[in-house]
């Protein structure tokens, strides 16, 4: 049995090792600097025979022009949502980091892949939870009227690199699942596992596999406090494909956002809803997003969001009220509390609605969060719309930033958010007058959706609410 590599903590500035952290490198004085990693004895017998430790044969040089490449290749895994987002399936001998919060679904939409993919042989590899547990919630998600089928999945309750890489070798699934790299371990290095050390080596090895016999690893991973994945970051940068898993766990949808994708755009997200059987692919958000309550309420109006390359409409509530203490409250639910003070200053400033001693509430509907600009016109209409108590007519949309001087700017991406108003039946769209081409002028006339530009925040209330003020 060849000797555990021992790991050390060296300094990133000087190179100097120490066998403990410590906040200050003693030889250089560069404080915070100090990175766990193999000692260099044992770098050095690893590099001289790194393939014996997992059972990996030695590659060789290839030409390019010897090399092929077969169309089509991609593995159909039966989830458009995930197979879009990943540009068409899963490329063979990639590797794909799922990461997210505890408890959003990570290991569902794992175990739903096997599950909901006809003749996809897989390997699920758990670290965390026992064959049976897997097997309660196997049967929660199948649905055998859709066709779902465990024949095809395989569970292994394993944390040790080496018996899962023998594993896969002896099995050669068209799938591997490790659920999760924080749990699996290598016995060749001297350190516990979840450190930056195991998660590197055994991600190495990992990769490796894939690489050389062509099997596909799904990666799930554990994130930080802060929402980054936990261990290196070198984790990120030797797999092929990132997915990050949000989303709200008192809310039933999750977005799939893609960080990192060597074989398909980043500009992709997927929706889906957790229900009690496992989640749903959500294909058209805005119909599950836009108002869900009766008409002729105050304080509502629907902005068009771009996200990623999808666009959707999504309600914004506000709610503004006569402050009850000395200071106004400001509260924001999924939209950018310091945004939300900007706008309210614009409208104080540049409008003269007197919002200073007002409380204002303001929330995105769904459990969404909003990053775009977009929405800024449809967020100062909920508040006006509230400040007057005017509602606002139900088939009108808004889409266009607010300037700090009351200005109506242009946002990107009109056209499609335009043509997406209109597929779901809005009437009319407000937008910057500065916004429209020509030819997009041409383009849009046909349309049935009726397109208002207003240039300011004045004469939005001239023309929405009729002189409200």
């Amino acid at each position: 049995m060849p000797s555990k590599a021992k790991t050390v903590w060296y300094c990133t500035s000087c190179g100097n090792e120490t066998s403990k952290w410590m906040g200050r490198c003693p030889a250089c004085g560069e404080w915070n600097t100090m990175k766990e990693g193999l000692s260099r004895n044992s770098r050095s017998s690893s590099a001289a025979n790194p393939r014996a430790l997992v059972g990996l044969s030695e590659s060789r040089p290839v030409p390019l022009k010897d090399i092929s490449v077969e169309r089509d290749s991609r593995i159909l895994i039966g989830n458009k949502e995930v197979e879009r987002i990943l540009g068409g399936g899963i490329v063979p001998g990639s590797m794909i980091l799922l990461g997210g919060e505890p408890g959003i679904g990570k290991s569902t939409l794992a175990l739903q892949i096997p599950l909901r993919s006809k003749g996809l042989r897989t390997l699920y590899v758990s670290g965390e939870e026992s064959p049976r547990q897997i097997k309660l919630r196997a049967m929660r998600l199948i649905r055998e009227e859709e066709g779902d089928t465990e024949e095809g999945c395989t569970i292994l309750g394993e944390t040790q690199v080496d018996s899962i890489i023998r594993y896969a070798r002896e099995l050669n699934p068209d799938l591997l699942v490790v659920d999760s790299i924080q749990t699996i371990y290598s016995e060749n290095i001297d350190s516990a596992a979840s450190s930056v050390t195991q998660i590197r080596e055994c991600a190495a090895a990992l990769l490796r596999l894939a690489k050389e016999s062509g099997i596909p690893v799904i990666l799930i991973g554990h994130i930080t406090k802060d929402g980054s994945i936990a261990g290196p970051k070198v984790l990120e940068h030797i797999v092929d494909v990132v997915l990050q898993f949000e989303g709200d766990t008192r809310h039933s949808h999750r977005i799939l956002r893609s960080i990192k994708n060597r074989f398909g755009s980043t500009a992709e997200i997927a929706i889906f809803e957790m229900t009690g059987t496992g989640l749903r692919e959500v294909e058209n958000p805005s119909e599950i997003l836009t108002p869900m309550h009766q008409e002729n309420l105050s304080g509502v109006a629907v902005g068009s969001m771009v996200d990623g390359s999808r666009p959707f409409l999504i309600e914004i509530q506000a709610l503004v009220s006569t402050a009850a203490y000395g200071m106004p409250q400001r509260s924001a639910t999924g939209y950018d509390v310091r945004r939300l003070n900007m706008l309210l200053a614009v409208l104080e400033k540049r409008a003269g609605f007197k919002l200073s001693a007002k409380d204002v509430f303001l929330n995105v509907a769904g459990g969404m969060r909003v990053n775009d600009t977009a929405c800024d016109l449809a967020v100062v209409v909920a508040i006006l719309s509230s400040t007057f108590d005017l509602p606002v007519n139900p088939g009108t949309c808004f889409a266009a930033e607010v300037g700090l001087s009351g200005e109506i700017r242009p946002v990107g991406r009109i056209e499609a958010r335009i043509s997406e108003a209109a597929r779901l039946g809005y009437k009319e769209i407000y937008i910057s007058p500065y916004n429209l081409s020509e030819d997009l002028r041409r383009t849009i006339r046909s349309s049935s959706i009726r397109i208002v530009e207003v240039p300011d925040i004045g004469a939005l209330c001239r023309t929405l609410f009729k002189g409200g003020q």
